[in-house]
């Protein structure tokens, strides 16, 4: 590995754990009750991208991101089921004026590093990692993500961002009494 990595994660669904090691993602959104119960504080944390990325989730997060102007990776490239880098937890605010925000409480997060994906299982809060297993499985709707049907035309324009015939839904949220809840930004 030959870096010395810290011993506790923070699971977060793609392409958002992306956004924070590489697309300059600086607030995690959370809720006040998930940063009590995962026990979140201050520190130097390691980021998990979890197993779970819905279509719904990654076109509006593609959505949001262009706000921001960041250009998020195809689906099929981004690992999932694996610590991805390590951040520093500085701040825990309940109002930012960083584009990121979008939630009741955010994480302010800096020095964010890459690291090539280890397999890892994910949890809920702050939870102590260890190697295991294999990186999740690409799923179909993944490798088909805004890929043209006619073979004569693939990347014919790689660096236009994506569009949709109508803006994608946010996706439905859980909140604490199980109900749900349409998303706001991540």
């Amino acid at each position: 590995m030959g870096v010395d990595l810290p011993p506790l994660a923070l699971s977060v669904r793609q392409p958002w754990a992306w956004a924070i090691i590489e697309g300059g993602k600086d607030i995690e959104n959370r809720s006040l009750p998930s940063i009590r119960a995962g026990k979140i504080d201050c520190r130097t944390i390691c980021i998990h991208a979890a197993t779970g990325m819905r279509r719904s989730e990654y076109e509006w997060a593609v959505v949001k991101m262009q706000k921001t102007e960041t250009k998020v990776p195809r689906p099929d490239d981004l690992p999932r089921r694996a610590i991805i880098g390590v951040v520093d937890v500085v701040d825990i605010v309940n109002q930012s004026d960083s584009p990121w925000f979008g939630h009741s409480m955010g994480l302010v997060l800096a020095n964010p590093r890459a690291i090539d994906p280890i397999p890892c299982q994910g949890a809920l809060g702050y939870f102590k990692w260890s190697e295991d297993g294999a990186l999740a499985d690409t799923l179909p709707w993944m490798r088909k993500w805004d890929r043209t049907s006619n073979p004569k035309t693939p990347g014919l324009f790689p660096d236009m961002a994506p569009s949709f015939r109508s803006q994608p839904s946010p996706p439905f949220l859980r909140t604490t009494d199980g109900q749900t809840r349409s998303g706001t930004a991540r």
